[in-house]
């Protein structure tokens, strides 16, 4: 079960989606990863929307990708008297350490000393998504005296956003780490990190998770825009969080910011998917705007390896029909004689690696032999990943005898991955190779495909080997021995 297109679809689950037969038409109709979202739901959900996963899986015979998404830290103010107060554009209006005291009209809890430690005068705070903007006059440790820029209804526990300021927390709450705890020991793929800040945040999180799954940076901060390159080196994937980074940054920036962050995954070969609001209007409706499919099929045009839904496959009233809408755009796009052009105008210079310089090659053998497919054997993910980097035109098999690096490959550009058992010699992984891109039905007998490896197999990151090989006829005796 191939997907006829390169880039892949990430789909959250939630109660909209929470059934097997739901989940199993999602997966055929294009899903290839599955969201976890642990902002919403019990630990108890989450384990039952696994264990369906997990089982469509083995009945499927093809891996699946899980992705673990983190709360984060998220800053909300605290409640008021009356649940919520209407706050008028220059009038004065209070923030302060005291969660006991219900709010007014002039003040309100806010229970994170982080951010009183962090501000200066003309600081701007950003309420309930940036529709409510403060600046900041006097504070203290313990409270702020504000003026109200942008006035309207406040009420009880709405978020709050610093924008342009470094917050002095940790990317991790006690919940996050009771969540990661959780998810590493069902067996999850990808952990999403939320409001990442800096590079050291995903270290942070990878001595907990030591290499037990790969780390996704959500890029949702300014701070984060300006340390894009380390944190994006740190990191195993990276997702343009495009809510709350349209919330803190001006709405206009965001397109620019987005387009930054893809050329610099895809000039260093790190995984990244763009989220947020890309079919929103299909939450309440069977189809979406002409302005959501031209969202997609832009980032599909600048060779970006994932786009996720959200609210449309978790809550909305239609979720198959918003994955069978996302698929049909990419299929769409690639179709279009430009995606090749645009995908190439995209690529950046390989780096001067060895891995790098086989996956190059590789590229430039797959184009002037016409090659039927492209093959990684792969024991960690890195020799496809480098392939992925290239982003060939013929499609990429990325066989392993490890399951956890297939289902982790469920999310790069391009790449179909196989699991095999263990091979002992270049030989029988080339007669591997070419069997499963037969079976797969990636290639015909008589055609040629590609070939790279590590030596000696089973060691990872040592992508040293091309290979070319023609799949081999089939006689007649053979075939009736077949039959």
């Amino acid at each position: 079960m191939h997907r006829n297109r390169k880039a892949k679809i990430v789909a959250t689950v939630g109660p909209a989606s929470t059934d097997a037969a739901t989940l199993e038409a999602m997966v055929r109709a294009g899903a290839d990863v599955f969201r976890l979202n642990f902002s919403h739901g019990t630990h108890e959900d989450h384990k039952k929307r696994y264990d369906i996963l997990r089982g469509l899986e083995r009945s499927l015979g093809r891996p699946i990708g899980i992705l673990l998404d983190l709360q984060g830290p998220k800053l909300r103010i605290g409640t008021f008297a009356e649940g919520k107060v209407v706050l008028e554009t220059g009038a004065s209006f209070r923030l302060d350490l005291n969660p006991g005291q219900p709010g007014d009209g002039n003040r309100v809890a806010l229970p994170h000393p982080e951010i009183f430690a962090a501000l200066e005068v003309n600081t701007r705070l950003l309420l309930d998504d940036g529709r409510i903007e403060l600046r900041v006059d006097k504070f203290s440790a313990e409270h702020a005296e504000t003026t109200v820029i942008n006035g309207g209804v406040l009420s009880d526990r709405k978020g709050v956003n610093v924008p342009g300021v470094v917050l002095p927390l940790s990317a991790m709450t006690d919940k996050d780490r009771k969540d990661l705890a959780f998810g590493l020991g069902l067996g999850i793929d990808w952990i999403a990190l939320s409001f990442v800040q800096r590079a050291e945040d995903i270290h942070e999180i990878k001595e907990i998770v030591q290499g037990r799954a790969g780390i996704v940076a959500k890029l949702e901060k300014p701070a984060a825009i300006s340390e894009l390159e380390a944190i994006v080196e740190a990191a195993d994937a990276v997702m343009v969080a495009r809510g709350d980074l349209g919330v803190e940054m001006p709405a206009e920036q965001v397109p620019a910011i987005q387009k930054r962050i893809v050329r610099v995954c895809r000039r260093v070969g790190k995984p990244v998917i763009v989220a947020t609001q890309m079919l929103e209007s299909m939450v309440g409706a069977p189809v979406p705007t002409r302005a959501e499919a031209s969202d997609v099929a832009t980032a599909i045009y600048d060779g970006v390896d994932a786009v996720m839904l959200s609210a449309e496959s978790a809550s909305g009233k239609y979720p198959l029909e918003a994955v069978t809408m996302m698929n049909n755009i990419i299929v769409q796009t690639e179709w279009d004689p430009y995606y090749a052009e645009s995908i190439k105008a995209g690529q950046g210079p390989a780096r001067a690696e060895i891995a790098d310089a086989i996956g190059l090659a590789m590229r430039n053998v797959a184009d002037l032999l016409d090659v039927a497919a492209t093959v990684a054997y792969t024991s960690s993910g890195h020799s496809a990943l480098r392939m992925a980097r290239e982003r060939p035109q013929a499609p990429i098999i990325g066989m392993t005898p490890k399951l956890a690096t297939a289902r982790s490959l469920a999310l790069a550009w391009g790449v179909h991955a196989v699991l095999i058992h263990d091979v002992a010699s270049v030989s029988e992984m080339t007669e591997f190779a070419c069997a499963t891109a037969v079976r797969e039905g990636l290639a015909k007998p008589g055609q040629t495909i590609v070939i790279a490896a590590g030596m000696p197999f089973g060691t990872s990151g040592t992508t040293n080997l091309l290979r070319i090989a023609q799949i081999e006829q089939q006689d007649s005796n053979e075939k009736e021995t077949a039959q």
